[in-house]
């Protein structure tokens, strides 16, 4: 069975700025067209510059895994949602349509995309 493909959008202040995907090859970010033809559009991190170009990495961005929690929490946290502390990405999906802060990362339903 093939390792279906998790995508979410990642929103700035309410704004939908880009897409984040967990792929085959590791992680993917890309900035949406219409929030980068904004004049409003600013990075969602300094470490992703505002650019046309995806980002590709084999591991999750820093900037990401820095909004899952830790320590305890984290621990907590895996048991109570029943994942693996290991897997980072499904634990920023299950936990990150609220942060703290002005982004969010909201897991896309393949089925109502």
């Amino acid at each position: 069975m093939a390792n279906k493909q998790k995508k979410a959008f990642v929103y700035l202040w309410d704004r939908k700025a880009g897409v984040l995907e967990q792929t085959e090859r590791g992680y993917c970010f890309s900035y949406d067209p219409e929030y980068l033809a904004s004049q409003k559009a600013q990075p969602i991190s300094l470490t992703l510059p505002l650019t046309d170009e995806p980002y590709e990495s084999d591991r999750l961005f820093p900037f990401f895994l820095g909004l899952i929690p830790e320590g305890w929490l984290l621990d907590l946290t895996s048991r109570t949602l029943k994942i693996d502390p290991e897997r980072s990405f499904d634990i920023l999906l299950a936990t990150c349509s609220d942060c703290i802060g002005a982004v969010k990362v909201v897991p896309i339903d393949e089925e109502n995309d």
